[in-house]
């Protein structure tokens, strides 16, 4: 069961290069299952018992449920699609001296930089085109070795190995071709996409490195990948959503994007998304404004996004007590300045779920002198205000373009959510 799950996650990951073709793969898979997609353009008619989703920007996703009673209140989970990642830049081609063709990047969310070395890449995302007088998105897989960050000589840097601060726009920049390759980057996009690149009037297209995810370890324990933070939690959302009952309360399945860089867009958990979802879902089947609020009283929201594992090689940087390890459960996240949503209500509630999924849950603390990151749940209850905890599954090498994880924690997510959903 755990390596099935390990292996499911890594299909949905290669399969999901951009945020795009995460919420066009979560798509694919609600539909098959028998969910009506709605358009946020559009008047929703939605009825008790009936499974729904709608999307926006096509990189953030909300799908959910309602019971054949009714119900009065939500349970949701939501995670992010967006990863760490180099951007392509408009007029992505420089030349250098005429000898070779870099591609214009600038990194997007704060990622590790050296892993993106000497590593074959290839390009993914969305190009926005003109057809038949009509401007349209077309998702864009390259799924090709396209280019590659080369290092620098040691003989050219003698200090490489000593500690070397990475300059974006110099170090960064991909070699993509030879100089005789100029003016045809775009040109291999527009033939990917089916159209002509006179057409295409914009892009958001993602270098993502070409090495598949494995699992590895003495006992195959480990799971690596790109983008298990926090494709590893939609994942499991959605597996989790999926084979749950959803009897007694309005399921949603969120998929945020741009958490990466702060969540201040139209798709991110800084935006209206869930709240405009929440109202149109109650009001949807008759329901008063004021009694959506009181149902957001009554709701719970559990915010996944992966957290730190204990590091074999730097244990100190760990909390002295609160140290999760890979495989050792679903991480509840705790911060006293609320960089995480979780309080003693909260947390509670959750290790509750755990005990009754038979689930195993560790704690995640900072170290008092070390400042942590943030996630999505605190800037979603800006919007939309309800209960809520911070969890994630136990990771190592956080923001680098290989992660690694444990091959149980995935199903250990998947087991808490159907319990959720139930």
């Amino acid at each position: 069961m755990y390596r099935k799950n390990a292996e499911k996650l890594l299909e949905f990951i290669k399969k999901s290069p951009s945020a795009f073709q995460a919420v066009e793969q979560m798509k694919k898979r609600l539909l098959k299952k028998g969910f009506t997609e709605l358009s946020e353009k559009e008047c929703w008619d939605i009825h008790p018992g009936g499974r729904y989703f709608t999307t926006r920007n096509h990189s953030a996703l909300a799908a959910f449920s309602i019971p054949e009673e009714g119900a009065d209140h939500f349970h949701i989970l939501a995670s992010h699609s967006d990863s760490p990642a180099l951007k392509i830049k408009e007029n992505p081609e420089i030349n250098v001296e005429g000898m070779y063709v870099r591609l214009n990047v600038e990194p997007y969310g704060g990622m590790l930089m050296a892993p993106w070395f000497d590593r074959p890449l290839s390009v993914a995302g969305r190009v926005i085109a003109r057809e038949k007088g009509e401007i349209r998105q077309i998702l864009v897989d390259m799924n090709e070795d396209m280019a590659l960050i080369p290092s620098l000589a040691i003989h050219m840097n003698r200090e490489a190995n000593n500690g070397y601060k990475y300059n974006a726009q110099k170090d960064l920049l991909p070699l993509y071709g030879l100089g005789d390759a100029k003016g045809s980057f775009m040109k291999r996009i527009a033939q990917a996409a089916g159209v002509k690149e006179k057409d295409i009037l914009g892009h958001d297209l993602f270098l993502y490195p070409r090495t598949e995810g494995s699992i590895w370890g003495s006992e195959e324990e480990f799971v690596s990948a790109p983008r298990l933070d926090d494709l590893q939690c939609a994942f499991a959302s959605l597996e989790g959503f999926l084979k749950g009952k959803k009897e007694n309360s309005i399921c949603v399945h969120c998929v945020l994007d741009n958490e990466e860089v702060g969540s201040s867009t139209k798709q991110g958990a800084a935006s209206t998304f869930l709240k405009d979802c929440l109202l149109r879902i109650y009001l949807g089947f008759g329901k008063s404004y004021e009694e959506y609020l009181a149902a957001m009283a009554g709701s719970f929201m559990i915010s996944a996004d992966n957290a730190h594992a204990l590091h074999p090689n730097y244990a100190e940087k760990a909390d002295p007590v609160n140290r999760p390890v890979i495989n050792g459960g679903i991480v509840v996240k705790y911060n006293a300045n609320q960089k995480y949503c979780t309080d003693g209500l909260t947390g509670a509630v959750f290790k509750d779920l755990c005990q009754q999924a038979q689930v195993p849950y560790q704690i995640f603390v900072n170290r008092s002198d070390i400042a942590g990151g943030s996630t999505l749940g605190n800037i979603s209850n800006n919007q939309a205000a309800l209960n809520t905890v911070d969890i994630g599954l136990p990771q190592l090498a956080m923001h680098s373009c290989f992660e690694t994880a444990g091959v149980k924690d995935t199903t250990y997510l998947i087991q808490a959510a159907e319990e959720f959903f139930s």
